[in-house]
């Protein structure tokens, strides 16, 4: 671990999902609310009448609160990269930290999906012996993913030949 000059330890260096990952989730969330919309108030429109379709609207408010939220929940996900291991913070009710040691991983993965790679995402999937300490790391730059799955594997396989 790193030390200060008094025998502190020093504070992780966090750091944040770029931009493109809440993005994403943010258009998805506009494109389904939009579409919700209008399906709820054309069905409520000819079913009980024109009234009714007004009803509709109420998946705007779905989208503002989803707006806010999307929000929070990226702001939550940071990651840091330590001595000894990979820290992975997320949550905004519910705080989740996860640890994973650097010679308990046992695969690393690049992953990004058709959506993902349209907005140039990727994501890194950590695995370890336990599938409870699995963990992953969505919505970064393709470049900082494969430095990252890099980093992580050398670091892994140091740590592990030691064993």
């Amino acid at each position: 671990m790193e030390t200060g000059t008094q025998g502190e330890t020093a504070p992780p260096e966090w750091v944040g999902l770029p931009g493109g990952l809440l993005s994403m989730r943010r258009l998805l969330l506009v494109i389904w609310t939009v579409l919700l919309t209008a399906v709820t108030g054309v069905l409520l429109g000819l079913l009980a009448g024109p009234g009714w379709a007004f009803l509709g609207a109420v998946w705007l408010g779905v989208l503002a609160w989803g707006w806010v939220m999307l929000g929070r929940n990226w702001r939550s996900w940071r990651y840091a990269e330590r001595a000894d291991d990979l820290l992975i913070s997320r949550g905004v009710l519910w705080r989740e930290q996860t640890v994973v040691p650097y010679g308990r991983m046992q695969l690393v993965e690049v992953t990004s999906g058709p959506l993902e790679r349209r907005f140039g995402l990727s994501s890194v999937q950590l695995h370890t012996a336990a599938a409870a300490t699995d963990a992953k790391i969505p919505g970064l730059v393709p470049a900082e993913a494969e430095r990252l799955r890099d980093r992580l594997t050398e670091l892994g396989e140091a740590r592990s030949a030691g064993l």
